[in-house]
């Protein structure tokens, strides 16, 4: 557990929780943090899922603009700018579903690491928005690719040159947000989602988020590779021969499977 970014694992569930009063500013410490949190839940085999939170009133409101301001170029370029990336990358790197839970603002660096997750959740009185070009920069943890893959280029270029804040429904009908939920079910609803997917098969959901997010990179013949790569590997699965052994001896649906 860090200073910042704690793990709490129940049910099958790791909620990775975000601590950093006022406002959860996202410095080096809490990403460094986050890195440790993204690869603790990765190796722990009782985590079927992943729930990133900032608690009841903020999910994050964006990077350490103090840290930042002061730093050269030489300083950005050779540290901090690195550090951007490599903690939006090993969460995304999570092999399991991953929810994010936005409650307040998601802004910034905040956006950003909600876009590290597979899925998300917001209150009805969130804002999201990448605001860096008001301070004469863009984003830097992954912004401007994650959120054009999201929701096409003139979406991402419109929310990314204007720097606006933009409200849940807004969010929800261009694809930026999956679900919207009062205020007060943020949490609940994505401990709810991760839930569905606490007893299946990990091995599988994990190549399956392997082979969409590697295929986003590529042309579709490669990949295809991919994913024919990917399903022939689970052949060699318990949970592949216990999946197809009980639709074949019980209907589709009844499997359990052990993760193996």
């Amino acid at each position: 557990m860090g200073e910042f970014v704690r793990v709490e694992v129940e049910d099958g569930i790791a909620t990775i929780r975000l601590d950093r009063p006022k406002m959860n500013a996202l410095n080096s410490a809490v990403q460094r943090e986050l890195i440790d949190a993204a690869r603790q839940v990765t190796a722990d085999d009782a985590v079927a899922a992943v729930v990133l939170y900032g608690g009841e009133r903020v999910f994050a409101a964006g990077a350490d603009i103090k840290e930042m301001a002061p730093m050269s170029f030489p300083e950005m370029s050779a540290g901090l700018s690195h550090l951007l990336q490599d903690f939006a990358k090993a969460l995304a790197a999570i092999p399991k579903p991953v929810i994010a839970a936005i409650t307040g603002y998601a802004l910034g660096g905040g956006l950003e690491l909600a876009l590290t997750a597979d899925f998300r959740v917001a209150g009805e009185g969130a804002k999201v928005g990448q605001p860096e070009i008001q301070l004469g920069v863009i984003p830097g943890a992954g912004g401007t690719q994650r959120l054009a893959r999201l929701v096409g280029p003139a979406k991402a270029k419109d929310l990314v040159f204007s720097g606006r804040h933009v409200a849940a429904e807004e969010a929800l009908a261009i694809g930026l947000v999956d679900r919207v939920v009062p205020d007060a079910e943020v949490y609940p609803a994505a401990r709810e989602w991760a839930a569905t997917f606490v007893g299946g098969p990990a091995v599988a959901l994990a190549a399956a988020k392997r082979a969409i997010d590697a295929g986003l990179e590529v042309d579709l013949d490669t990949g295809l590779e991919i994913e024919r790569q990917h399903f022939a590997s689970l052949f060699a699965t318990e949970d592949q021969a216990n999946g197809m052994k009980s639709f074949m001896e019980e209907g589709p649906g009844k499997a359990t499977f052990t993760g193996r």
